[in-house]
C-alpha cells in the first residue's frame, strides 16, 4: 500500500510531513473537501487552479515506483493499494489492472450530478480558455475531478478488492503513508489478522509501528529496491 511518500522523489509534496501542503498551507485543506466544493464556486476556482498547478503532470516516476514493477514481474505482487492520485504507479510500468485507487485518481473527471465521465484534461483546457469553473458538458452539473474528497464516501468495490488483497497476502508493505486516514489505514490490521507480516517504509512514526515485524525509516527510493531483493530472495 503506497501513500504520498513515494511521490515524494518525483517533485510531489506529500500532505502532512514537514513541508506537506496542508503543514504549510492548513486552509488549502479546503479545496479538498467535497461539501466546502459543491456549495462554494470560489473553492472551485481556486481547486480548478491548484489542479492545473499540480506537479503530477510533469513529474516520473522514481526508484520507488520502479522497484514495486519490478517486484511484479518477479511474480510476487499481489496488488499495489495507493492513497495517491497521480497515476505514476501506472506509468512506470505497473499493470492497471493490479494497482487499487482507493483515492481514485486526477486524470479522469466526473459530473457530481450525472455521473458523466471525461478527462481532466479536457477541463482543464477549457480553463485555459477563461472558463473558472468548468461544468459538465453533459448536463451542465459541477464537475470535479475523479478523486475521493473528504467527505465523499470510498468506492465500495474498489475497498472492497482493497480489502481482498490484503486479506490473501504473505507480506502487507505500507510505504510513504502516515496510516491516519481510515479505513484504508486499517487494511494493515486486516493484513496481520489474515496472517501476514507487516512491513512499514515511512519517515515519520505511524500509528501502526507496534504492529509491523519491521519498519524502515530511509529513503523509500532507497529502501524499496532493497526491500524487493530480500522479498524475492
Amino acid at each position: 500500500m503506497t501513500g504520498a511518500g513515494i511521490s515524494t522523489d518525483s517533485g510531489i509534496r506529500d500532505f502532512r510531513g514537514p513541508n506537506g501542503l496542508w503543514t504549510l498551507d492548513p486552509a488549502a485543506e479546503k479545496l479538498f473537501t467535497i461539501q466546502n466544493y459543491l456549495a462554494d464556486p470560489g473553492i472551485r476556482r481556486r481547486s480548478w487552479l491548484a489542479r492545473r498547478e499540480n506537479p503530477a503532470w510533469g513529474a516520473e516516476p522514481n526508484a520507488g515506483h520502479l522497484a514495486l514493477v519490478e517486484l511484479e514481474r518477479r511474480g510476487s505482487l499481489r496488488a499495489v493499494i495507493t492513497q495517491n492520485i497521480d497515476r505514476l504507479h501506472q506509468r512506470a510500468g505497473s499493470s492497471p489492472d493490479r494497482v487499487i485507487e482507493v483515492h481514485g485518481n486526477m486524470v479522469d473527471a466526473v459530473c457530481w450530478d450525472c455521473g458523466a465521465r471525461s478527462l481532466t484534461e479536457d477541463a482543464l483546457a477549457r480553463l485555459d480558455a477563461g472558463d473558472a469553473d468548468p461544468a459538465c458538458l453533459v448536463c451542465g452539473g459541477i464537475l470535479k475531478t475523479a478523486t475521493i474528497m473528504f467527505g465523499q464516501s470510498l468506492d465500495g468495490e474498489v475497498l472492497r478488492a482493497a480489502a481482498a488483497a490484503s486479506q490473501d497476502c504473505d507480506v502487507f508493505v505500507a510505504v510513504g503513508t502516515t496510516l491516519q486516514v481510515h479505513p484504508v489505514a486499517g487494511l494493515c490490521q486486516v493484513a496481520v489478522r489474515s496472517g501476514a507480516e507487516l512491513v512499514i517504509v515511512n519517515r515519520d512514526p505511524t500509528p501502526y509501528d507496534d504492529l509491523a515485524s519491521r519498519v524502515i525509516r530511509e529513503s523509500i527510493s532507497e529502501a524499496l529496491p532493497v526491500l524487493v531483493d530480500e522479498l524475492t530472495a
